[in-house]
C-alpha cells in the first residue's frame, strides 16, 4: 500500500528497494529473531520496542538473536513496514512475494502468515550501535487529515459546477466500507451534468471514481485493472503514501494540480532517493 515506506526502509538497509517486507496493521504481532539481524521500521508508528526498549521508525536497528519485537500502541498511521537486511527469504510468484496469493508457490507457503510461523532471512552480524536514520525530507508528511494533490481525470469536466466545488471544497471521511481494493469516501454526493453510460476503461492505483450514489472511491493497491464508473481524477504518485496510511474515520481533502507539478514532485523524491542510495553505499564500504 505505502510504496514510499517500502522503498525507504529497504534502501536504508542496503537492500533492493523492492525486496519483500512485512506489512502490519495494528494490533500487530510479536516477533522473535532467531539470529542476529539489522532491521528497519517505517510507515506508521505502532510504538515498536525490542525487549521493552523503544525503537524509532526510519532507523537501522540491530536485533540480537533471541530479541523480541513487539508493539505498545498506535500513535500515527495505519500500516507499518518491517524490513530486514538482506531481505526476507520468501518465494515469489508472478513477480509478487505476497503472502495472500492463492497459488501454492506464492508468498509464505501460498497462504497468510500465521501464529508460530517462521519466515527466513539472512543473518547479518553487526555492532549493536544505533544506526543512521532517514532524513525528514524523505519521510512522507503523514496526517489523519491530509490535502491530497490530484490531476483531473477523463470525466472531471462532466461534473456539474456545484459538483466540482464539492470535490475541491469539502472534506471527505474514509468509510468503514474500505479495503485494499478501494477506499470509499463519505461526503455530500457529487453529480454529473447529465447521465453517462461508460464502457469499462483503464484505471490505476489512485484513480478516483464517482459511484452511482454520488459518492467517491479511491482505488488502492489491489484495485481492478478496468472499471465503468466516471474517473474524476487520479492521486499523484507522490501523495499515494499519504492516502495509504489513512484508516476509517480519517478525513481527506483534494487539490487539483497540473501534470507538470505532479511530475516535479516525483522527480524531487527520486532525486533524494538516489542520494540516500549513495549515502548507504558509501557507509557500507
Amino acid at each position: 500500500m505505502d510504496t514510499a515506506a517500502v522503498r525507504l526502509v529497504n534502501l536504508l538497509l542496503g537492500n533492493d528497494e523492492n525486496a519483500p517486507v512485512l506489512e502490519m496493521h495494528y494490533p500487530a504481532g510479536e516477533f522473535v529473531f532467531e539470529s542476529d539481524v539489522v532491521i528497519a521500521l517505517g510507515g506508521a508508528d505502532f510504538g515498536a520496542q525490542i525487549n521493552d526498549r523503544r525503537l524509532n521508525v526510519w532507523q537501522r536497528v540491530f536485533a540480537a538473536e533471541g530479541s523480541q519485537l513487539s508493539f505498545a500502541g498506535k500513535t500515527e498511521g495505519n500500516r507499518m513496514y518491517l524490513a530486514v537486511a538482506g531481505g526476507f527469504q520468501i518465494e515469489s510468484w508472478l513477480g509478487s512475494s505476497s503472502t495472500n496469493l492463492a497459488a501454492a508457490a506464492g508468498g509464505h507457503e501460498g497462504r497468510p502468515i500465521r501464529r508460530e510461523d517462521s519466515v527466513g532471512y539472512r543473518s547479518s552480524p553487526a555492532s549493536p550501535e544505533i544506526g543512521p536514520r532517514i532524513s525528514t525530507s524523505l519521510i512522507p508528511p503523514y496526517s489523519s487529515f491530509p490535502t491530497i494533490r490530484i490531476i483531473e481525470g477523463c470525466e472531471y469536466r462532466l461534473l456539474t459546477a456545484h459538483g466540482r466545488e464539492l470535490l475541491l471544497g469539502q472534506s471527505f471521511a474514509v468509510s468503514q466500507d474500505s479495503n485494499r481494493m478501494g477506499f470509499r469516501l463519505d461526503g455530500e454526493p457529487l453529480s454529473l451534468a447529465e447521465p453517462l453510460e461508460m464502457i469499462s476503461s483503464a484505471v490505476g492505483f489512485g484513480t478516483i471514481q464517482l459511484l452511482p450514489d454520488g459518492k467517491l472511491i479511491i482505488l488502492m493497491a489491489d484495485h481492478q485493472t478496468s472499471g465503468g464508473y466516471p474517473r474524476l481524477g487520479n492521486v499523484i504518485s507522490r501523495d499515494l503514501p499519504l492516502v495509504a496510511q489513512l484508516g476509517p474515520g480519517n478525513k481527506i481533502a483534494f487539490e487539483v494540480v497540473t501534470i507538470n507539478e505532479a511530475e516535479a514532485a516525483v522527480m524531487d523524491f527520486e532525486r533524494e532517493l538516489r542520494l540516500l542510495k549513495v549515502g548507504v553505499r558509501l557507509r557500507n564500504l
